[in-house]
């Protein structure tokens, strides 16, 4: 669903830069961080999973290559990274359906949904959209049906280098902070609310939320350790 008065940042932060974005996300450790993000997911057979913010589809893939009993649907607001995302899913051999839309208008009824995954999308978003985006996805969850989050943290401590804390500075990494990210969890309504862990990259740090539409508990499998 396209939208003309709508704007997005795109995955690689540039248009000109998408066809590198992949690359990108390997030599930064998002591949590897999304992996953790699927072993903490766990999908049940028959579970309806929307990976929003798909990109170019490397998470849905990897969901869908792991766990094929599902069925999984990325989202994704810009139509270039979408065609990549179907190439690579048919050259992976496996049936991901990706559809064009927006976090803050999920072209989805309510309750349509056990489980929705993001990763490295929500810096990305105005703080109004965030707080809309949340709204949007526990209307599409089902009862009980489950969050589950990764993205960069924000701002980086005394800690890291340089151009880790550089990178961090940004006003949207600064929005990105744990605390303001659980607030809005739970402004939005979800209950237990929660990092899951923690990881350490290339230049940045990551960190993993959960989060569940009603009162049932979001636990990882006990094999995910933090900052694995």
């Amino acid at each position: 669903m396209s939208r003309p008065d709508a704007t997005y940042i795109p995955a690689a932060g540039r248009h000109w830069r998408l066809p590198l974005y992949d690359l990108l996300a390997t030599l930064l450790g998002a591949d590897a961080a999304r992996r953790v993000l699927v072993e903490q997911v766990a999908p049940r057979p028959g579970d309806r999973v929307l990976d929003l913010g798909a990109g170019t589809g490397s998470l849905a893939i990897e969901l869908e290559r792991r766990h094929p009993r599902g069925t999984v649907i990325g989202l994704d607001p810009d139509p270039k990274a979408l065609a990549i995302a179907r190439r690579k899913a048919a050259r992976a051999g496996v049936s991901v359906h990706f559809d064009q839309g927006f976090a803050d208008a999920l072209p989805y009824p309510d309750a349509s949904f056990d489980l929705v995954i993001s990763s490295f999308v929500f810096h990305h978003l105005s703080p109004a959209v965030k707080e809309a985006g949340l709204g949007e996805i526990r209307r599409v969850l089902k009862p009980g049906g489950r969050f589950h989050m990764l993205d960069f943290a924000g701002p980086a401590t005394r800690r890291t280098g340089a151009l880790a804390r550089h990178i961090h500075a940004h006003p949207q990494l600064h929005d990105n902070a744990e605390d303001r990210v659980l607030g809005l969890m739970r402004a939005a309504g979800f209950a237990d609310v929660r990092v899951v862990a923690r990881r350490a990259a290339r230049l940045t740090h990551m960190c993993y939320y959960a989060a569940a539409s009603a009162t049932s508990p979001v636990e990882p499998p006990a094999s995910v350790q933090a900052g694995r």
